[in-house]
């Protein structure tokens, strides 16, 4: 198992996912760029957005993919996030039918009644990826897909970068951080039972640059990835 810590650069305070994201709640809108996460979304193919009935969020902060999910036409959104910090803003935004506290891997919600079960850049928090495909596979019904957006392994190895963010007092702190190769995806997925159906790497490229000029030395390395999973009959 690929420990962060190996490759830590940053040497940042690292605190729990629920006390960073209850801090970070602020300024989360302004620092996660879509680049990382809706680019993706948007290049899929497989999705048919706009045909998903009922769809399951989790780990759905301030509701930034569940707004993405209306815009492209999709019924009904419930979410499920760890931070009631995040659900509030998740709750004034509106995007979501119902909220939860709740975690990824243990939501709640009901068996087999999701068309779409989706999450996007949680998986670095989570020690082990086998319940959240476990617990996604329990939400879905027969047919439906399960998206997972995630921070590519690369990116955190090369860069030695977790996710962070930066407190009031101007401190980088950050969360914590899991690397999981695309291996370790692609494993614990197929032994849920899941059929890998499609999947894409996001680079830093331009339109990460013009935002992150920093970046330059990392030009046309993979970022994040999607996954799109889907459970059979």
């Amino acid at each position: 198992m690929v420990r962060f810590a190996d490759f830590d650069s940053r040497g940042y305070r690292m605190v729990d996912v629920r006390t960073g994201y209850a801090q970070w709640v602020t300024t989360y809108e302004d620092t996660v760029e879509d680049a990382m996460d809706v680019a993706l979304l948007e290049e899929l193919t497989v999705p048919s957005w706009n045909a998903v009935r009922r769809a399951a969020d989790l780990g759905c902060g301030t509701g930034r993919t569940g707004d993405w999910l209306r815009g492209k036409g999709v019924a009904s959104i419930e979410g499920v996030d760890l931070t009631p910090e995040m659900l509030e803003v998740a709750k004034s935004r509106g995007a979501h039918d119902r909220l939860f506290e709740a975690d990824a891997t243990a939501t709640g919600l009901d068996s087999g009644a999701y068309d779409l079960v989706i999450a996007s850049l949680i998986d670095e928090h989570l020690s082990d990826l086998r319940p959240f495909y476990g617990e996604a596979w329990r939400l879905a019904g027969p047919g439906a897909l399960c998206v997972l957006v995630a921070f590519h392994p690369h990116f955190i190895m090369a860069t030695g970068m977790p996710t962070h963010f930066t407190s009031g007092s101007g401190e980088p702190v950050a969360i914590t951080t899991n690397i999981h190769l695309v291996s370790e995806h692609v494993t614990a997925g197929l032994r849920e039972g899941w059929r890998l159906v499609e999947i894409r790497e996001g680079t830093v490229d331009d339109r990460w640059l013009a935002v992150k000029p920093k970046w330059e030395r990392f030009r046309n390395h993979p970022v994040s990835a999607a996954f799109v999973w889907r459970k059979h009959h």
